[in-house]
């Protein structure tokens, strides 16, 4: 069973070097939705300096780690078919090392995320994924996430996004 903690400054190590093992593995398989730029430690900084970084750890190891925001979402997110303005726990950067892979580490940070929402009076999560990635695109139904539609970003031109919304009513 996964051990799933916030994220400290320590950590930083472990998720960068699971992020530059994760990369070439994506970007193998036509998804480019992260590269050597981004994610970056800046971007894991300021998700540990808002208490929005959360890990999971397998056999006392950070083996995963998901951004867990409240709507922080660009306006081209608009484009799903969700209401953009309800408050929303949104699920940003969920990465798994390769080698713990098949652990349901994933999942338990998303069912995390469902308690957090609930926590927080919350009843809606949302998540994004690249197209070209299949086994997001498996999991989040499975969870009982809805498909909202596609999208695209400004930020990350000729990409594609699938954007999938769950409701804990």
């Amino acid at each position: 069973m996964p051990i799933i903690r916030l994220a400290t400054f320590p950590d930083l190590p472990a998720i960068l070097h699971i992020v530059r093992r994760v990369v070439p593995l994506m970007n193998a398989a036509g998804n480019w939705q992260w590269t050597t730029e981004y994610p970056n430690e800046d971007v894991f900084r300021r998700d540990i300096k808002k208490g929005h970084l959360w890990v999971a750890e397998l056999n006392e190891e950070v083996a995963a780690v998901a951004a867990l925001t409240h709507n922080d979402q660009d306006p081209e997110y608009a484009q799903a078919d969700w209401d953009f303005a309800e408050p929303a726990l949104v699920t940003h950067r969920l990465v798994v090392d390769p080698a713990a892979q098949g652990h349901g580490l994933a999942e338990a940070l998303l069912r995390h995320a469902e308690t957090l929402a609930a926590a927080q009076g919350l009843r809606t999560l949302r998540v994004d994924t690249n197209s070209e990635n299949a086994a997001t695109q498996r999991l989040f139904p499975k969870l009982g996430y809805r498909f909202a539609g596609e999208i695209t970003l400004a930020f990350r031109p000729g990409l594609r996004f699938f954007c999938y919304e769950k409701r804990l009513d």
